[in-house]
């Protein structure tokens, strides 16, 4: 698609609100000399490319009661669709808080943009400036400007102001499986920890292993880091010539033997502790007396 060399995609969110004057419309009530005019909701919809889809209620409840008692500190920007209503560019949180909020009317800037990419584009750059994109969210978006607009990386990176590098890494964790992109966008694991599981990727049952463990064992990302690099260097690889490479050494981290521990010591009510060699090992539990030892072995079997 041509590009105007005079369009302000790419220039940041400040180029979404240049002043001009708006045209008289039935649905605005402030004066044609401002270049905001104040909007009823119930004329605006949701962007239909907006690329972010959660949103915290409590974030949002939160929102809504400032607004009751601030307002709307900052338009939303909206551009005309074909049936003459609004529809949102940027703003979604502010359009949903003032319906909660009860507002009847909001102040809105009207941006003139037809093209489904352009709104896209947008929609992103606003929402990549407030950081308010997750980031398989924001990893997703930039997959739909590749994919659906045959933008290239460089060319994405140039339109949102950042490193080639950083869309490069972002698009990369759409690698990962369904559930860890969730863990992802839900904040359970961090970018950093994506990373460590993506250099697995050859080994998903490797993989899954050690998302289990950074979840489990809460392991920092430069723990799971080296623990990633201890399994990729410890799983079986065929080779023709040498047949599978034999696991060496695959120690557990000692902050996840401990937290596997803990939850153990408060489900049975004593203490334990894991006893490592190599790829084998024990769980050692004490007790106090053969009363104690039928007790334990009751929990354990679960039987009267």
């Amino acid at each position: 698609m041509a590009r105007n060399p005079s369009n302000p995609l790419g220039k940041g969110l400040g180029a979404l609100l240049p002043s001009f004057d708006l045209e008289e419309d039935d649905h605005f009530s402030r004066p044609v000399e401002s270049p905001f005019s104040s909007c009823p909701l119930d004329k605006i919809r949701p962007n239909r490319e907006q690329p972010r889809k959660d949103m915290d209620p409590d974030k949002l409840r939160a929102l809504a009661d400032s607004i009751r008692e601030k307002g709307i500190l900052q338009p939303l920007v909206v551009t005309r669709d074909e049936a003459g209503l609004f529809e949102l560019i940027a703003g979604e949180r502010r359009w949903r808080a003032a319906q909660l909020a009860g507002l009847t009317e909001v102040p809105v800037f009207i941006k003139e943009v037809a093209a489904k990419e352009d709104r896209l584009e947008l929609a992103l750059i606003e929402n990549i400036q407030r950081q308010n994109l997750n980031s398989i969210e924001e990893a997703v978006s930039y997959q739909r400007l590749h994919h659906e607009f045959n933008l290239t990386q460089e060319e994405i990176a140039k339109r949102v102001g950042k490193d080639r590098s950083t869309i490069t890494n972002s698009m990369r964790l759409l690698q990962l499986p369904k559930e860890m992109q969730q863990h992802l966008a839900d904040g359970r694991i961090s970018a950093g920890h994506a990373r460590a599981l993506l250099s697995l990727t050859e080994n998903p049952s490797v993989m899954q292993h050690l998302c289990e463990e950074i979840l489990l064992a809460q392991l920092s990302v430069r723990e799971a880091e080296e623990l990633a690099k201890k399994l990729k260097s410890d799983s079986p690889l065929k080779d023709k010539k040498q047949g599978p490479k034999q696991i060496k050494n695959a120690l557990l981290p000692s902050s996840y033997c401990k937290a596997m521990c803990s939850n153990l010591d408060q489900y049975l009510g004593t203490r334990s502790r894991i006893v490592q060699k190599g790829t084998k090992g024990k769980l050692e539990i004490e007790y106090s007396s053969p009363t104690e030892l039928e007790r334990l072995l009751a929990i354990i079997t679960k039987s009267k």
